[in-house]
């Protein structure tokens, strides 16, 4: 089964991005311990501090309304503490920024076997962690077999795919896989797969107040939980120094807090999250730019395609056609999210705008097959929940029941229970018809699709969908090493999920970040994360 994120979204008036929540499942059985490694044997030295002129330097401040919640990259698991991680701790391979591209990270290359199951990686040489322990081989088998071996939260993305991690040279270590999996060079950009100082973290158990972070753009100098944390520029960085050398975190218990301390000059960045009408009001201000970009998170109706009328299609493929998008994205989102035709996110490899628009005539004549019409209507319920997707999601489930009711033929009654109960009615498949968000675990259209729709893994969700030629374009997807191939087989899913219908996209959402106009460097991208190291402040 395949392991699975649900988007959060947390906002005052409108949620616009997530912390993940997980039903987490793994696709495969995981290894119950990792193979021990012994660490590097090197003494650590003292941790470095700024130069002494990064003193005089007038910090570049972010506010945020999320919140660290682990510093170990073995056990965190949420949005805010992995975009900390992002700008600290690099990978192996890292994304180029303003793009979903792949590039060299602490590994200068790497190669693929002819099945597909052994990845060798190259590493740079003469790096050393922030407490001075050379990076090398050790490093990374260390680091990764501690994640396999404490389970934590996101320990699936490696005990799910690797096998093992050995180490080849002191500069050159091999991942053995399970099973070949396409995507495998997108899941060691993930921040599980950071390596660590093994000097630095402790082997046997967590430590969610660590500091020590990684070989990135910075180093961590202090950090107050829930009140701020300051980054200065890594001397030892192997790449471009960051563009501004001190920046400060600023945490807001709120969005107002938060705008009222950039409207004072307090902070330079609000970033996650505003209302949106705050947005507008900041648009309209000329001494403010806001900036906009495609997140890689979407909003979907799912159906449990096991109960009737539900498990025929055509009743499924109706309510496609019957959904108003815009009035989603235009009046409950305000423009905030966008309209989305397929499940593969708009900015990833393979996306195409499968769905149809919206068309009536077309919904009434599909549920006429189906056996409903005006005499004999479709009475369905829509549920929806209250507590995990913002204060807006009532409205959203009252636009999709005007929807739907405008064909003459549905008739909606919608029921709504807190998130704790809501996920408890998956599995039993209490609700035919209901709403989620997603939040990737990793950027590959495998995470958007194959949950939902790939044999048994839908059923911890309540889907209940299984469908042979959707199940075999699924695998072979995820087991190509082919581009190419991948691209066009991710076009067939998502033409083919137009007919099949277990799940029903409507929005994405909108990256939105307002600065002051004395800043620039601001880079949105589909990682969702902000990169510090860009920003600029004059």
């Amino acid at each position: 089964m395949q392991r699975l994120r649900i988007v959060s979204l947390l906002t005052v008036a409108l949620i616009l991005v997530g912390l993940a929540i997980s039903c987490k499942p793994s696709p495969t059985p995981a290894p119950t311990e990792a193979p021990q490694t012994e660490a590097p044997t090197e003494e650590a030295t003292e941790m470095p501090t700024e130069a002494p002129t990064e003193e005089e330097v007038e910090p570049l401040i972010i506010g945020t309304t999320d919140s660290v919640t682990d510093l170990d990259p073995a056990n965190s698991y949420d949005f805010h503490t992995w975009e900390i991680h992002h700008n600290t701790m690099d990978t192996l391979l890292v994304y180029k920024p303003g793009t979903t591209e792949l590039q060299p990270g602490l590994a200068e290359s790497y190669e693929v076997s002819d099945d597909g199951l052994e990845y060798t990686f190259h590493l740079r040489q003469g790096l050393k962690f922030p407490d001075g322990t050379p990076f090398n081989a050790d490093a990374v088998v260390w680091s990764i077999n501690r994640v396999m071996r404490l389970e934590g939260d996101p320990n699936w993305l490696v005990t799910s795919f690797v096998d093992h991690v050995e180490k080849v040279d002191d500069y050159t270590v091999k991942f053995v896989l399970q099973d070949a999996v396409g995507f495998f060079p997108y899941l060691v950009a993930t921040q599980p797969y950071s390596p660590v100082s093994p000097n630095c973290y402790p082997e046997d158990e967590f430590d969610p107040d660590s500091t020590c972070g990684g070989i990135g753009h910075y180093v961590i100098k202090r950090w107050e939980r829930d009140v701020e944390m300051e980054l200065v520029a890594n001397p030892d960085y192997y790449g471009d120094p960051p563009a501004y050398p001190r920046v400060i975190i600023r945490y807001f218990a709120d969005s107002t807090a938060m705008r009222l301390a950039l409207e004072s000059g307090e902070i330079d960045v609000a970033w996650k999250t505003l209302t949106p009408s705050d947005y507008q009001d900041f648009r309209d201000n000329p001494d403010y730019v806001v900036y906009e970009g495609a997140g890689p998170y979407i909003r979907y109706i799912c159906f449990n395609t096991s109960k009737e009328p539900f498990d025929n299609p055509l009743v499924r493929q109706a309510i496609a056609y019957a959904i108003d998008r815009d009035a989603i994205s235009n009046v409950v989102f305000q423009g905030t999210h966008q309209n989305l035709y397929s499940m593969v996110p708009m900015g990833m490899f393979s996306h195409i705008d499968a769905f149809p628009e919206r068309d009536l005539d077309k919904a009434r004549e599909l549920l006429a097959e189906a056996g409903f019409t005006e005499d004999n209507p479709l009475v369905m319920d829509l549920w929806w929940t209250p507590d995990h997707y913002g204060p807006t999601e009532g409205d959203v489930a009252a636009v999709l029941k005007q929807a739907l009711e405008e064909t003459g033929v549905i008739q909606v009654n919608l029921q709504s229970a807190e998130w704790a109960t809501y996920t408890d009615y998956f599995g039993p498949g209490t609700m035919p018809v209901f709403l989620l968000g997603w939040y990737p675990d990793y950027l590959d259209p495998d995470n958007y699709t194959s949950p939902f729709a790939e044999c048994g893994a839908s059923d911890d969700l309540g889907i209940f969908y299984c469908n042979e030629e959707m199940d075999n374009l699924i695998k072979q997807a995820r087991f190509s090493t082919d581009m190419a191939e991948r691209e066009n087989l991710y076009k067939q899913i998502q033409e083919l999920w137009t007919t099949e219908v277990p799940t029903i996209p409507f929005t994405q959402g909108k990256l939105l970040v307002v600065t002051k106009k004395n800043i620039g460097g601001v880079v949105l991208d589909p990682t969702l994360f902000l990169h510090y190291f860009t920003l600029t402040k004059e």
